[in-house]
């Protein structure tokens, strides 16, 4: 209690968490996800592209919590006007976590989008240079995320699933080929796979994929025009099949 009075004047920093033995702990499942959570990277290089204000709650308590609510499937932070701030918050090792306006205006200072692409490459980078095998073939997929807000008037795509045209977002995924991702982009407006994977993704790739050739043996429009050609005969083959928009196919 003593924090959070000098955290509200401004004479207090950031709190450690801090945990008691307590049974009946609703959502407490997710602390098993931890170690999965730090070891893929959630707490790696934050320091480096986020800061907050001083206040209550630290940078990890945000972490945290974000990617706990997803793993206990909380579809938005309005649901959590319906849930216990303080059975939350034992989960954290907290009192309470924030209330959701405190929350959002947090996440809205965190989530510049320059600091998170930025942080976002590096783990991408890291992730390639741990296993360099898996980052020698790639499988773009392509996923249609329909919006159904009233704020922003965004194109419409074609929904397979609903065969229907509705304003929608394009998420462009590259995994390796057992699933693992490497890094993803959002296109409010989709100029199609073929031009992204050649204005976007094969340029990155080109600056954070390990063990490339050498320029001087092997200059990039010929290091990437064999796998170029055989994806463009891949998608076609598969638009031709299912008449869908979006498709995966391998780099």
């Amino acid at each position: 209690m003593a924090g959070r009075i000098l955290a509200s004047l401004g004479k207090g920093g950031p709190v450690a968490s801090r945990f008691e033995p307590c049974v009946d702990v609703p959502k407490a499942g997710v602390l098993l996800a931890l170690p999965a959570l730090l070891a893929s990277g959630l707490w790696k290089h934050t320091e480096e592209h986020f800061q907050l204000p001083a206040a209550y709650y630290q940078l990890v308590h945000l972490f945290l919590l974000v990617a706990f609510l997803a793993l206990a499937r909380v579809k938005s932070l309005e649901n959590l006007r319906y849930c216990a701030p303080g059975e939350w918050g034992k989960v954290l090792g907290l009192d309470r976590i924030p209330e959701v306006r405190t929350l959002r205006e947090k996440l809205q200072w965190l989530g510049q989008e320059d600091k998170v692409g930025a942080w976002a490459a590096q783990l991408s980078r890291q992730w390639m240079a741990e296993d360099p095998l898996s980052a020698g073939t790639l499988y773009v997929d392509g996923h249609v995320r329909v919006y159904h807000g009233w704020a922003a008037r965004l194109p419409k795509h074609y929904v397979s699933g609903q065969r229907l045209c509705l304003r929608a977002t394009t998420d462009y995924w590259i995994n390796a080929m057992d699933g693992q991702p490497f890094f993803v982009l959002h296109r409010p407006v989709d100029p199609g796979l073929l031009q992204v994977l050649e204005t976007e993704i094969i340029p990155r790739l080109e600056r954070q994929a390990p063990n490339q050739p050498e320029p001087k043996r092997w200059p990039s429009t010929r290091r990437w025009t064999n796998s170029f050609w055989c994806l463009i005969g891949r998608v076609t083959a598969r638009k031709r099949s299912s008449g869908s928009k979006t498709d995966g196919s391998a780099v």
